[in-house]
Formats: C-alpha cells, sequence, structure tokens
C-alpha cells in the first residue's frame, strides 16, 4: 500500500504543476480579450479569471467573505483527500487514482485562491452558441477523478449484489 501512496502522490503532485505550467502560459502569453482557436468551431484556448468555483458557480456574488470561504473549503478539501490516501489501509485502483487526480485538482485551484483569490480557466469547449464553462487542467482532473470513484462504486456495488 505504501508504494500506491507514493505513485498516488506522485500523480497529485504532477497534476499541480501541469496545472501551474498550463495556467502560467496563459496568464502570461494570453489577453483576456483574445481567443485561439485549436478546433475551430469546437475548442479555443481563452484567458478568464473565475472568482467562484467549478463553473462560474458564485462568480458574480457579493458576498464579503466569498474569497475567504472558498480558500477555506478549497484547503480543507485538499488536507481531507491527502489524510484519507495517507490513512487508507486498502484502495483500489480505481479508487486511488481517482483520489490522486483529485487532489492534485483541488491543491491546483487552491494554490491559485489562495496566492490571488482567483483561479484562472482558459479551456473552452462549445458547439455553436452552445458553451460549456470554461476550465482548466486542475478542473479537468477533478471531474475525470470523481468519474473514476463513480465508477469503482458503481463497480464495487454490482460485485455486491452478485455476491449476494
Amino acid at each position: 500500500m505504501a508504494e500506491g501512496r507514493i505513485r498516488a502522490y506522485a500523480v497529485a503532485a504532477s497534476v499541480f504543476a501541469l496545472d501551474r505550467v498550463t495556467k502560467t502560459i496563459v496568464e502570461r502569453r494570453v489577453s483576456e480579450s483574445a481567443a485561439y482557436p485549436v478546433i475551430p468551431g469546437f475548442f479555443d484556448i481563452v484567458h478568464t479569471e473565475n472568482h467562484g468555483v467549478a463553473f462560474g458557480v458564485f462568480n458574480d456574488s457579493a458576498f464579503e467573505w466569498r474569497t475567504l470561504a472558498l480558500i477555506v473549503v478549497s484547503v480543507a478539501a485538499v488536507i481531507f483527500v491527502s489524510a484519507y490516501l495517507w490513512r487508507a489501509r486498502h484502495i483500489d485502483g480505481a479508487t486511488l487514482w481517482g483520489l490522486a487526480l483529485i487532489l492534485g485538482g483541488a491543491a491546483g485551484n487552491a494554490f491559485d485562491r489562495v496566492v490571488s483569490g482567483r483561479v484562472t480557466d482558459f479551456l473552452d469547449v462549445y458547439i455553436g452558441v452552445y458553451h460549456w464553462p470554461t476550465f482548466n487542467v486542475a478542473d479537468s482532473c477533478v471531474v475525470v477523478g470523481s468519474g473514476l470513484l463513480i465508477l469503482d462504486m458503481l463497480r464495487t456495488k454490482r460485485q455486491a449484489a452478485n455476491v449476494s
């Protein structure tokens, strides 16, 4: 289990590093008014600043403690997932990698909130006038990690039902 934990923390650190590198490149090289088509009509690189949470939720909130509340929740999530990974005795592969991706992504966005009170988003997916909210590497990893956890829970539930 110790080797699996080390790998999970290494994956989380890699996600964090990739998230920081990509956000830094966008912050330095892409103006907030620019859009760089990668796949025309479907995917652009843009530069937006999100003061809320995933998908812009609370971005326009007037709550004066919004940033502090989001920092506390983000840091608590990082601590919780880190501690869970450290203390868990038996974690299968999908759960381990899901938690590693969530940890790295949560740490990336928590870092942004602590340092600047906002998160840089830059991946813009759309079809015609239908846009998915702009996101970043950290958001992607949290979503994929959550998907792995859900799939593992469904698989475990199905296995338990077959045993009964």
